[in-house]
Order: C-alpha cells, then structure tokens, then sequence
C-alpha cells in the first residue's frame, strides 16, 4: 500500500515537473493558440526540444514578448525567467507573468538571489531561459551586439547543457500578426564546453560559444528564406515563357 502511494507520488511529482506547474499548464491550454494567432508564431526544430528538463535556454532578445514566444515554441517543458522586478509592482501583470515562470531580478546591480533561484531551479531539472544579449537590440543584427555572462554562470554551476535559440522577425522588430520564428538548435552538452574553473575568462568564452550558435542559427535561417524566395521568382519566370 505504501510503495503504490509512494509511485503515485512519483508519478505526479514527474508529470508536474516535465509541464510545468498545474497553473501554467491550464494558462497553455488556454492561451497557446490565441498567442500562436496574434502573434503569428511558427517553431522550426520543434523535435529538438529534449523530453528532458533542466537545461539552459537561451536566444537573441528584439522585444518584450520574447519570453511568451519561447513559452509557447517549448511545449514538454516549462521555461522559467527572470524578469525586472518593476514588473512585479504593477497590479494585473504581476500575477500573470509568477504563474507563468517569472522571477524578479534587480538590473540595477549584482543580484544574488535572483542568480541563486535560477541554479535552484536548473538543478531542479527545470528549464532556465537567458537572453546573452541582457536587454532588447531592435531592429539591429545581433551579431555586433554586446552579451552578459548569465548564461555561462548558470551552466557551470549546474552543469546543464544549453540549448541555443533564434528568435526571427522581419528586420528584427515585433509587430502584432507579423510572422515570427522560434527555431530550436542543437543542444550544446556541457562536457562539451571543456569548462576549465582555474582558467581566467571561462564564463565570456562559453558566453561567446553560445551566442554564436545562436547568430548562426539566424543567420543560416535569413539565407534558407532568401534561397526559397529566389526559387520561387525563377519558377515563376519560367513559368511566364
């Protein structure tokens, strides 16, 4: 009797764990789709969402929304983030944006705590999702932007795998109903990495690592685009012969 509620338990604790908490995974079921319509969302890779947790996601950062379009792109696991502790204060957001995985972060200096909730959740086996670049670069190419070292603090501490990201709109900014791309890249293994914690400079190095595989990702992406819009205006030259 007792190790049949032992597995329930386990069982529970496991299905809670890999879709979030029960709050989030109703909000999804409800709000997916108006988010997917409203804000034209399209996941390419989605099969490289591991079934697993406990991994770093990260992605270049154009707008405000990015956080609900990486929600809605990872559908096995929850992604929790840290957000400006102002959003906490206002009174209908507040609410929304905890159920939803938030957690406040001071920008203004070191914060401690908000570093030390991530780790907490990474070695939860949940999943932690970090924009390098630190705030929003619009209508730029990331590649010449400047990037933090968050996400090389969190998998080191942890050591969790990171999972790279790119978040593609039309010249880089968000507009209601304009087509957006979450495409998923390969998982980085941290043994990968070769992370050395006696060398000087490790957490910009695996920083770098990471953002580039995610300009990449953008980048490989923008060609693919232009390639297909090409092939269609050379068929339908032919087709006018």
């Amino acid at each position: 009797m007792k190790k049949d509620k032992n597995v329930k338990a386990e069982k529970k604790a496991k299905k809670a764990k890999k879709g979030g908490t029960r709050a989030y995974r109703v909000i999804y079921a409800i709000f997916s789709g108006i988010v997917g319509f409203l804000f034209n969302i399209k996941v390419v890779n989605g099969d490289r969402e591991p079934d697993d947790g406990g991994y770093v996601v990260c992605a270049n950062h154009v707008s405000a929304t990015d956080p609900i379009a990486l929600c809605y792109a990872f559908r096995k696991n929850q992604v929790f983030f840290m957000a400006k502790k102002e959003l906490f204060k206002v009174p209908i957001l507040a609410p929304l944006i905890k159920v939803m995985g938030a957690f406040p972060v001071d920008r203004g200096g070191s914060d401690v705590s908000a570093v030390k909730t991530a780790i907490s959740l990474v070695n939860e086996k949940k999943s932690m999702g970090i924009f390098p670049q630190g705030h929003r670069y619009v209508g730029v190419d990331p590649r010449g932007t400047k990037t933090k070292n968050g996400v090389a603090l969190i998998a080191t501490k942890t050591g969790a795998d990171i999972l790279p990201c790119y978040i593609w709109r039309k010249k880089n900014k968000f507009k209601l109903f304009r087509r957006t791309y979450v495409i998923i890249g390969e998982r980085i293994p941290f043994e990968s990495l070769n992370y050395n914690p006696d060398a000087s400079g490790e957490y910009a190095r695996i920083t770098d690592i990471a953002f580039d595989k995610i300009c990449t990702l953008g980048e490989e992406f923008e060609a693919d685009l232009k390639a297909k819009k090409n092939n269609k205006k050379n068929s339908k030259k032919d087709n006018k012969k």
